[in-house]
């Protein structure tokens, strides 16, 4: 693994993904005390940077495993991801989802063609029924965030960040799988001119902060948290180097969360997710620490099921 490697990767996925937006805002840059540069993985195809992984995953597959299709286990984004990256590339996507998945984010993975098979909300769960098709069908098990092609697809949103902007001093990515910061770490490892990677995390699942801090792969007890998008755990591919190029980890309330993705509503007027909005509330919440440094935040998705706002809660 080396620099070219993610340069690789960004120039074969570069035909089905967006080169998508770095924003900034003036009246969030006053609240935080620093200059903060927004990398609006919201604007991906599929609404989520998790486009970047499956496909990158997906082209490399033989004509052989193509023809059998492919099978992954998630809550909605990368669901939705291998849904389109697999109907672009003609093959057949198998998605199993929990119960407890959002609705608009099933909605989707039907639109783009996934076959959908839904399970238990437990990662044991997900992962038998993955396993069960796999078995059945000859299908590819494609992991959400625990497979070195995926993770370094996943990495190209930060490379992009730091193409864009150079001289960042830290990167704020959510922590669900770990495949986005153990990808956003490497990309800042080669890119980053000593730029440090954060995770944000919710208190209520917050096993990569645990983790880091025992030297161990933790569970979860909970993952009573509205960032659906974070209840699951990392994994043996992506902890090492989350251990080696992860600088810290923020957990936050879920009263800090659903402030802060109030905030990028009402002050840049663009959606996000829940999970996105993490990496908000770290930044808000350590705002001391960054005081007038240059911050770059992967908003990491904006698929919002609008018929279940949380923003009453903060009232």
């Amino acid at each position: 693994m080396n620099a070219q490697t993610l340069i690789d990767c960004h120039n074969r996925i570069k035909p089905y993904i967006h080169n998508t937006q770095v924003l900034s805002s003036r009246l969030i840059n006053k609240e935080v005390g620093a200059e903060v540069y927004f990398k609006c993985e919201n604007f991906q195809r599929a609404g989520a940077y998790k486009m970047r992984g499956a496909t990158n995953a997906m082209l490399q597959l033989t004509e052989k495993q193509r023809s059998k299709g492919v099978v992954t286990h998630s809550s909605g984004n990368f669901a939705q991801a291998v849904a389109l990256g697999a109907q672009s590339l003609g093959i057949t996507a198998h998605i199993v989802m929990p119960t407890s998945a959002p609705q608009v984010k099933k909605i989707g993975v039907l639109e783009y063609g996934g076959r959908i098979y839904e399970c238990e909300p437990t990662l044991e769960a997900r992962q038998n029924m993955a396993d069960t098709i796999a078995k059945d069908t000859g299908a590819t098990f494609l992991h959400p965030s625990n497979q070195l092609n995926v993770i370094i697809g996943q990495g190209t949103a930060a490379m992009e960040l730091l193409e864009e902007r150079p001289n960042l001093n830290a990167i704020f990515c959510p922590v669900g799988g770990g495949g986005l910061i153990a990808g956003s770490a490497l990309a800042a490892h080669y890119f980053g001119n000593g730029c440090k990677v954060f995770g944000g995390e919710p208190f209520e699942a917050d096993d990569a902060y645990r983790s880091l801090q025992s030297g161990i792969l933790e569970g979860n007890e909970t993952t009573n948290t509205i960032a659906d998008g974070l209840r699951t755990t990392l994994g043996d591919v992506n902890f090492p180097i989350i251990q080696q190029h992860v600088t810290g980890i923020v957990r936050v309330a879920e009263e800090e969360i659903i402030t802060a993705m109030r905030l990028v509503w009402e002050r840049m007027k663009i959606i996000i997710e829940p999970s996105s909005a993490v990496t908000v509330a770290a930044l808000l919440r350590e705002r001391s620490v960054f005081k007038n440094q240059k911050v770059g935040i992967v908003i990491s998705g904006g698929n919002v099921d609008l018929a279940n706002l949380p923003f009453h809660a903060s009232c």
